[in-house]
């Protein structure tokens, strides 16, 4: 258990610490999986396919069974399943699990009571109805997350990026997300750096107002040191022949693997599609 003096310590470390196992890591990509195998432009495109599906579908019975799928896709492909969970459970599912909790609720979605109780004597009523679109969007939201994780994991950073502009993505945008991908990275070991020497210097307790000082200073600090940092980049950038379109040296090329991925997606995709027509919901 840790000490109470030392919560806002490991919270920072557990936080940067997440943030790098989770964005900049590419084991997953280096592995020899299922997807690592694939065509990055047949991958992409055929996450799109899956990810519209899931958009579509209208029953949570269904749509579990793509989720499913999708975690059979993170074992095929070499991906720790608790690794994965971690990843595509926190944040946004939650998040729409909050929102999503209200609509269960006769205020806001009258139809067929499912469950009731009293709170403070004011009577709560859980209808089917609002119970059934609650799941339905917090498991759309999961689905199409875990794809994406699933697509980021599995498929290198700069590799996602040449298909986006081989997709006529607009050049700034994709200019601009490797940047940030880039220094994000950066930046974070900047905050865990500043964290220590704080530490070093004052200790773990210090005055609120001094407290105050000390962090509005080092906010202002780290803006300088990031607009001058952008400067040199960009300048740097230009003196070694840097014309706006960033260049890869790897080649795609499509192979037998990647029709047949594309064959099977095709006949997942119209048997989903079927059993979402003729399944009552």
């Amino acid at each position: 258990m840790f000490k109470k003096n030392n919560f806002i310590e490991h919270s920072i470390q557990g936080v940067l610490s997440f943030l790098k196992d989770s964005i900049f890591s590419e084991e997953v990509a280096l592995k020899k999986g299922l997807l690592q195998s694939l065509d990055p432009r047949i991958k992409v495109l055929t996450f799109l396919v899956l990810l519209l599906q899931v958009l579509w579908l209208k029953d949570v019975r269904i749509l579990m069974v793509f989720y499913g799928f999708c975690l059979a896709l993170s074992c095929l492909s070499g991906v720790r399943l608790w690794f994965f969970l971690k990843r595509t459970w926190i944040f946004i599912p939650l998040f729409s699990l909050f929102v999503a909790i209200p609509a269960i609720f006769s205020f806001f979605t009258p139809g067929d009571a499912y469950a009731t109780f009293h709170v403070g004597g004011i009577k709560f009523v859980i209808t089917s109805q609002g119970l059934a679109v609650a799941l339905l969007f917090v498991g759309r939201v999961l689905t199409c997350v875990s794809f994406a994780v699933l697509l980021s994991l599995t498929t290198r950073h700069f590799e996602l990026l040449k298909v986006l502009r081989i997709f006529k993505v607009p050049q700034i945008f994709v200019m601009t997300l490797g940047m940030c991908y880039r220094y994000i990275y950066l930046f974070v070991e900047i905050i865990e750096h500043t964290y220590l020497a704080i530490k070093s210097r004052v200790g773990v307790s210090v005055h609120t107002q001094k407290g105050q000082r000390i962090v509005a200073w080092n906010i202002a600090n780290l803006w300088t040191r990031s607009y001058q940092l952008n400067e040199d980049i960009y300048r740097a950038m230009l003196s070694r022949g840097f014309t706006g379109e960033p260049f890869v040296l790897n080649e795609f090329k499509i192979k037998t693997k990647d029709w047949l991925w594309v064959s099977w997606v095709v006949m997942v995709t119209f048997l989903f599609i079927f059993l979402n027509a003729h399944i009552k919901i």
